[in-house]
């Protein structure tokens, strides 16, 4: 389990690194700041699309060969993103590890069942999405550690390295993991028709491509906005993880007992610390709070809505599980690109209101939609 949990939080992180590196590799590669986010759009998008293609196209192959395959395309895409001398480079690094992200995130969602006894399945599925989790608020500012110490490049190929002892990880550690069914691909699609999963997915959506439309942007506001000075950058984008880790597991504890009641409050302090930027934000220790208060709100994102489809398609753990994941990395994509024509076009503190107000959309959704209850998955039930 902590090898799969490792494969998530490896994949995610990765995904991420640009976030916290954007100011230099725009800088360093010739490119606006909006232009520079299209690392993590393609990223997502391609996420987006293998998740789905890669769990219907490996049919019945032993799932932990499957890992590692993937787990060293990242690698070595990462290694390519490091060394990459233009920008057209980084984006067919960004494209390849998209790939391997949306496949690895995929396959190892339903590994739980299968590797522990039936007890612990539900927290052996916390673990695996808690690296996803604190990927998505640890790796940025670790990233953004890297690239201030010994330059944003040095990031890249720490965490090519990563992933290489991740596979070997994986490889010593994994049982064989032959397909227990193919899964096909109009199988997944359909999913898309039970009324619970497609509202679980549009709140993923807005969720995601509200907070990414800000996040993406998230080192230009602390300068622009906050007027936080570059050496301090990391510090802040820590705060937020550790928020983001606290978060998680709050999140974790409380939404076996209400996934609407869970959502609802990660999704007002979502909102509410993201508009608040450009009015309370405007000193290095306003902007540490909110973003504490983000990092928070954030952190809970993947496991209440993970937790939400879970519910919703308990028979179909693989299927659900690669819809979550294309929905997830098309509005890490979606946001990163509005986000970066909003800042092109009206500056960087615009995209704080285009964020806080696709969170309130979220907000709204889980308000009236069809939530499942817990122990009452498939039942059309909600709370």
């Amino acid at each position: 389990m902590v090898a799969v949990a490792a494969g998530t939080f490896t994949v995610v992180t990765s995904e991420m690194l640009p976030v916290g590196l954007l100011t230099p590799i725009s800088g360093s590669l010739e490119v606006s700041e909006g232009t520079a986010g299209l690392t993590l759009t393609v990223t997502g998008l391609v996420g987006a699309f293998s998740a789905p293609l890669v769990t219907a196209a490996v049919g019945r192959i032993d799932r932990r060969a499957i890992l590692c395959s993937l787990m060293v395309l990242v690698a070595a895409a990462n290694v390519l993103a490091a060394w990459s001398p233009n920008f057209a480079v980084m984006m067919l690094a960004r494209v390849l590890v998209g790939i391997g992200m949306g496949g690895v995130w995929a396959l190892a969602g339903g590994l739980a069942v299968r590797l522990v006894a039936s007890e612990s399945i539900g927290p052996a599925t916390s673990m695996i999405f808690s690296g996803i989790a604190i990927a998505s608020v640890v790796g940025v500012p670790a990233g953004a550690y890297i690239g201030e110490l010994v330059g944003w490049r040095a990031a890249f190929y720490a965490v090519g390295g990563l992933a290489l002892l991740v596979t070997v990880a994986m490889a010593l550690l994994l049982p064989p993991l032959p397909a227990e069914e193919a899964v096909a691909l109009g199988g997944v699609m359909r999913l898309f028709g039970k009324l619970q999963v497609a509202t679980g997915l549009a709140v993923v959506a807005l969720l995601v491509t509200g907070h990414f439309a800000a996040y993406t942007y998230v080192r230009p506001i602390l300068e622009n906005v906050s007027g936080v000075e570059a050496s301090t950058v990391g510090t802040l984008l820590l705060v937020y993880g550790i928020g983001g880790i606290t978060g998680n597991f709050a999140a974790g504890a409380r939404v076996g007992r209400s996934v609407r009641g869970t959502l609802l409050v990660v999704g007002v302090a979502l909102a509410a610390s993201v508009l608040l930027v450009p009015l309370l934000g405007l000193s290095t220790a306003g902007a540490a709070i909110l973003l504490a208060v983000w990092g928070l709100a954030y952190g809970g994102v993947s496991v209440s809505t993970q937790t939400w489809l879970a519910l919703a398609a308990p028979r179909a753990r693989e299927g659900v599980t690669s819809l979550f994941v294309a929905v997830f990395n098309g509005a890490i994509a979606l946001g990163a690109f509005a986000g970066g024509r909003v800042v092109d076009a009206f500056g960087t503190r615009s995209v704080l209101w285009l964020g806080g107000a696709l969170a309130l959309g979220a907000l709204v959704v889980t308000a009236l939609g069809r939530v499942p209850r817990p122990g009452g998955a498939g039942t059309g039930s909600a709370n």
